[in-house]
Order: C-alpha cells, then sequence, then structure tokens
C-alpha cells in the first residue's frame, strides 16, 4: 500500500526518470563558534592566536589561512603591572662600590693629582718638550737604555723568585751583552738579531702580585703617580737592592741625576698616552683604570694569560703588547716618539647586524563540505506508474 502511494504521488508531480534524488541542501550554517563580546587584554602567553577561515570550494578538502593583524595576540596596555622577577639570592654589588674598596681614599687622590697635574702642566710638561725636542733621540735613547740595563740584576732574581729560571737566564745573558757589546748598556744589542733578547720589566710589586698579594688600595702620589700599597713597596724594594749591592750606586751625585733623568725619560715615553687621557671626560678615573688595567695585565702575563704574555712595550700605565695580533716584532723606536696610532687605539667593533623579520604562520583548518544524499528506490518502482 505504502508502495503504490509513493508512486502515484511521483506521477503527480511530474519527476524526470532519475534514479537518483537529490536531497535539498541545507542553508548556510552559523558559525560554530561565534564571537565572543571584547575581552580586556591578557598577556600573550594566555592567549592564543585565533584564526579566521577562509572562503572554500567544493573541490579542496581543506583550506590553508594566515592569521591577519586582526587576530593577532593580544599586548598587555602599559597601566598594566608587569609580572614581577622571580627573586634571587645573588648579592649585587656595584661598580661604584666596588670602587670605594680599592680606591678608599679618593678624596685625597684626587687633591694629589689636581696639585701634580697643575705643576706638570705648567712646568714639567713644558722641560720634557724641551728635552724631547732639543736633546737628539740617539742620546736620549742611549741615556734609556743605560738606565734600562740597570734594572736588569734586579729582574732576574725577581723571575727566580717566580720560578722562572729560563726567563731570569734570558735576563742575565742581555745584561751580559748589553754591559759589553753594548758599551755599558749604551746601545740595545741584545733585542737584535741573533739574540732577539727583548726587555722585560719586572720587580717585586710583580713577585707580590704573581703569588696573590692583593694590590691594596689606590694611591696618586707626588714623584710617583698612579701605584697601589704593594706596588709602593715593590718599588722601594726594587730602588734600594741594586745600590745596596752596588756601593757606587749610592753617590748623592749619581741618585740626583738618575732620578731626574729617568723621570724626564719616563714622562717623555708617556707623553702620548697622558695627552690622550686628558681628553676624556673624567681624567682621575681614566688615570686609575689604565693603571689597574696594565697591572692587572702585567701580573696575568708572568702567569703566562693575557695579551703582554709575549712581552710588552711601553711604560706604566701605558703599556702594550711587544707583538700585537701578527705576532712580528715591532721596529724599534727612539723613547718618547709617539707610537702608531693602531696601537694607542684598539680597534673598532663591527655593529650586530640586526635581526630579520620572523615570517608569517599559517595554520591548516580542515573543511567538511556536505554534498546530496543518495536514498535507495521503493521495490518495484517503474518510472510513470505503478
Amino acid at each position: 500500500m505504502l508502495s503504490a502511494v509513493l508512486a502515484a504521488s511521483l506521477t503527480q508531480t511530474g519527476l524526470p526518470d532519475q534514479a537518483v534524488a537529490a536531497a535539498p541542501q541545507p542553508e548556510a550554517a552559523a558559525p560554530v563558534n561565534p564571537a565572543p563580546p571584547p575581552a580586556p587584554a591578557t598577556p600573550p602567553s594566555t592567549t592564543p592566536p585565533s584564526t579566521t577561515p577562509a572562503s572554500t570550494t567544493p573541490d579542496s578538502a581543506a583550506t590553508t589561512v594566515a592569521s591577519t593583524p586582526d587576530t593577532a595576540p593580544a599586548v598587555a596596555k602599559p597601566d598594566q603591572t608587569p609580572p614581577a622577577k622571580p627573586a634571587t639570592s645573588e648579592i649585587v654589588v656595584s661598580g661604584q662600590q666596588r670602587m670605594k674598596r680599592l680606591d678608599p681614599v679618593e678624596g685625597i687622590n684626587k687633591v694629589s693629582f689636581q696639585a701634580i697635574e697643575g705643576v706638570d702642566k705648567a712646568l714639567i710638561g713644558p722641560v720634557i718638550h724641551v728635552y724631547r725636542d732639543r736633546i737628539p733621540g740617539p742620546i736620549r735613547q742611549g741615556l734609556h737604555n743605560f738606565f734600562f740595563n740597570l734594572t736588569e740584576p734586579v729582574n732576574a732574581v725577581n723571575y727566580v723568585l717566580q720560578l722562572h729560571p729560563g726567563k731570569a737566564l734570558k735576563t742575565v745573558a742581555r745584561f751580559g751583552i748589553n754591559s759589553t757589546v753594548g758599551v755599558g748598556g749604551l746601545i740595545d744589542v741584545a733585542k737584535k738579531k741573533p739574540f732577539n733578547i727583548y726587555y722585560r720589566p719586572n720587580g717585586f710589586g710583580n713577585t707580590f702580585g704573581y703569588w696573590g698579594i692583593g694590590p691594596g688600595p689606590y694611591l696618586f702620589l707626588p714623584l710617583v703617580g698612579p701605584t697601589n700599597v704593594r706596588d709602593l713597596i715593590g718599588s722601594l724594594l726594587d730602588q734600594a737592592a741594586l745600590p745596596a749591592v752596588v756601593k757606587p750606586l749610592n753617590n748623592y751625585y749619581y741618585v740626583l741625576a738618575a732620578g731626574v733623568i729617568t723621570e724626564l725619560d719616563y714622562r717623555v715615553d708617556i707623553d702620548a698616552g697622558v695627552e690622550r687621557v686628558r681628553k676624556t671626560s673624567n681624567v682621575y678615573a681614566s688615570y686609575r683604570q689604565a693603571y689597574m688595567k696594565a697591572r692587572f695585565e702585567e701580573i696575568e702575563a708572568l702567569h703566562g694569560r693575557g695579551p703582554l704574555a709575549k712581552g710588552e712595550i711601553g711604560q706604566p700605565p701605558f703599556v702594550r703588547p711587544l707583538f700585537p695580533e701578527g705576532g712580528a716584532a715591532p721596529a724599534a723606536t727612539p723613547s718618547g716618539t709617539t707610537p702608531p696610532a693602531a696601537a694607542l687605539v684598539p680597534a673598532p667593533t663591527a655593529a650586530p647586524a640586526p635581526a630579520a623579520p620572523l615570517p608569517p604562520v599559517f595554520i591548516a583548518v580542515p573543511i567538511v563540505e556536505p554534498h546530496a544524499v543518495v536514498q535507495p528506490l521503493p521495490p518495484g518502482y517503474h518510472p510513470g506508474g505503478s
């Protein structure tokens, strides 16, 4: 009965002869997750990025869409308090507190420094310029070599105390060569071929530092300049050691002449560094930093570390490596001449390249496409009648 009724209804509606009846297409479905009302901004870590699917076609089973600025993660507003950093048990010591430990008498040192600077600019500076410009270079270099040669025995003793017998033997050999072939030390023959033995300064201050004795408070003293307690004691021992053995060096006239000439030679040798430091914004702090850095590197060199490990040139606080980077020996220059600018100013470092922008992130969203529903015909159905 049911089949007869269904056949009669199909005949009356005049449907074409088809074996498949297409089901009516469903209406466009509303979004499964409708957009909620605007929510307050939350930190990026708690809000996942949202995406809007693009229009789809019946031929595709999945559509790839890109996240747009409208769906970017919300950013915290400026008035929101950032999350507190986790507490740590570390104790942070500022640079100013550290300098107070290294320079506890900074007020007194600054007064001494200003007085010495005033005398240097008004009196010593013009005198050393006359000494440098009027005295021929070979004479100045000969005096420089002579007084440096007299420090070699003290250098050798300290190398022994530092357990460096090889360097001690080289220092003794250098002293013997320059004292004989070099005409009493006036000519530095030992640094030339075939000897190639360069001058290596040393002293009791270095020995104290080598065995772990700290520098103590920083000082800036008249007739001494920048120093510290350890180096001041070491310098007094250096100056007293050789005269205690060689009695003629205790002569008053020799001590006076040697003191004046060595101070002039020292001031001429560091003149380029002094002028460079005076151009800085804080001259006192620049002197202090240069001295501490030079003394640290000299002590490190005794352990075979740092840029001065293969030797140094110049005088504190403006020492520099004897063999800079390339490894070749520097050309001999008279005392007081200005070293090349490359030896005084470190090479600038290249600025880091800006980071490349992050690529866009694409998210694949599967889309289920509705299609026709196939239904079986009733048994015994014939188009046009029962």
